[in-house]
C-alpha cells in the first residue's frame, strides 16, 4: 500500500508526535509498504497531492492531530485515515465534553468544574473549596499530562492555574483520585491487555510516560481478577460513549476501593518505544508492525485494503 504518515504539527506535543511518526514508519516499511511522511507543520494537507494514496496513518498528537480537524479535512479530500471520525475526536480530546458523555452513559469519571482564564480568583477558589482538598488541574484539551497539576492545598493553586492557563483558555479543576494508575487499549472493539502504571514520580506525568526508563508497566497484578475485567468494562463502555473507532487508549484509576474512574479517552494514543499500547500489543504477540498494518486495514471509512497476510489481533 502507498502510506502517508502524518506527524509532527505545531502542537506542544510536537516532538512526541515525530517520535510516534518515525516508529509507525520504520515499521510499516519494515513490511513493505511505501510510506511518505507529512508533517502537516511543514505541509498543508489542503494542498497535498492525495492521487493514489491508499490511507492515512495519523500519528499527530494534540491539537489538529486529536481534535478532529484533521480528520474533517481528511474527510473532505476523501482520504481514509486511521482512528476515530470527527465527533469522536472532538468529544474525546475535550475533558469536560468527554465526562459530560460519561455521565451520559453512567461511566464512573472523577467530578470536575471547568473554568476559564477570565474567571476570577474568588469563583476558583469557591469551585476549589466545593469539590475539596487535594485536586486535579488541567487543561481541557490537551495531553500527554501537559500543564496537569496536582494541588493539596489552596496555596498551590494560583502557580498550578498559570499553568493550565498557558497551554489552554479553558481548563478543569478535578476530584483527586488516590490509588493505582492503569490503562487499556483498544482496537476497534478487541480490548488489549490491561496495563497498571508504576512510576515514583507524583502521577504519570510527561516524563514518565516518553522519558522515565524507570516506569514500570506491569502485566501480572495483585489484584482480583474481576477487579481487571471490571476496569476493562468501563474502559470499554467510555470508548462506548464517545464512540471512538480503530485505535483508543483509557486511562483509569483505581481507588482504595477497588472502584476504577475514567481519567480520559486517547484518541491518538502515542506509538512511541516507551509508549502503553505497543507494550499491550507486544504482550498479545503481537509486533509493532503488525499492530499498525491492522490499523490502516480498519481504517475510519471500514474501506478493505490489501495486507501483507500479517495475523489480525487474536488472544494468545
Amino acid at each position: 500500500m502507498r502510506i502517508v504518515v502524518l506527524s509532527g504539527g505545531d502542537s506542544s506535543e510536537r516532538e512526541v508526535s515525530l517520535r510516534s511518526g518515525a516508529h509507525v514508519s520504520h515499521a510499516l516499511r519494515s513490511l513493505g509498504h511505501a510510506v511518505i511522511d507529512l508533517d502537516p507543520g511543514e505541509t498543508d494537507i489542503l494542498r497535498y497531492d492525495w492521487t493514489g494514496i491508499d490511507v492515512c496513518f495519523i500519528a499527530l498528537h494534540g491539537k489538529y492531530g486529536e481534535d478532529g480537524e484533521v480528520q474533517a479535512e481528511l474527510e473532505a479530500l476523501g482520504v481514509p485515515y486511521t482512528g476515530s471520525d470527527p465527533q469522536a475526536s472532538k468529544l474525546a480530546f475535550s475533558k469536560s465534553a468527554a465526562k459530560e458523555r460519561f455521565g451520559l452513559h453512567h461511566v464512573p469519571t472523577p467530578t470536575y468544574a471547568l473554568i476559564h482564564e477570565a474567571d476570577t480568583a474568588q469563583r476558583i477558589r469557591q469551585l476549589a473549596d466545593g469539590l475539596g482538598y487535594p485536586l486535579v488541574v488541567k487543561p481541557d484539551a490537551q495531553g500527554s499530562s501537559i500543564g496537569v497539576t496536582i494541588v493539596r492545598t489552596p496555596e498551590e493553586l494560583p502557580q498550578a492555574l498559570t499553568n493550565c492557563f498557558h497551554f489552554d483558555a479553558f481548563g478543569l479543576l478535578e476530584s483527586f483520585i488516590a490509588g493505582s494508575e492503569w490503562t487499556v487499549g483498544f482496537v476497534d472493539s478487541q480490548a488489549l491487555p490491561v496495563i497498571r502504571i508504576g512510576t515514583a514520580r507524583t502521577f504519570f506525568d510527561y516524563n514518565a510516560k516518553y522519558n522515565d526508563d524507570e516506569t514500570q508497566y506491569e502485566f501480572d497484578f495483585d489484584v482480583p481478577g474481576e477487579v481487571v475485567s471490571r476496569i476493562e468494562q468501563v474502559a470499554r463502555n467510555a470508548c462506548t460513549a464517545l464512540g471512538t473507532r480503530g485505535l483508543a487508549r483509557v486511562d483509569v484509576m483505581l481507588d482504595k476501593y477497588a472502584r476504577p474512574w475514567v481519567l480520559e479517552v486517547n484518541t491518538v494514543p502515542g506509538m512511541t518505544d516507551h509508549s502503553l499500547v505497543p507494550k499491550a500489543a507486544a504482550r498479545m504477540g503481537l509486533t509493532f508492525a503488525q499492530l499498525c498494518e491492522q490499523l490502516v486495514c480498519s481504517c475510519q471509512h471500514g474501506q478493505e485494503v490489501k495486507t501483507t497476510g500479517e495475523p489480525r489481533i487474536t488472544r494468545s
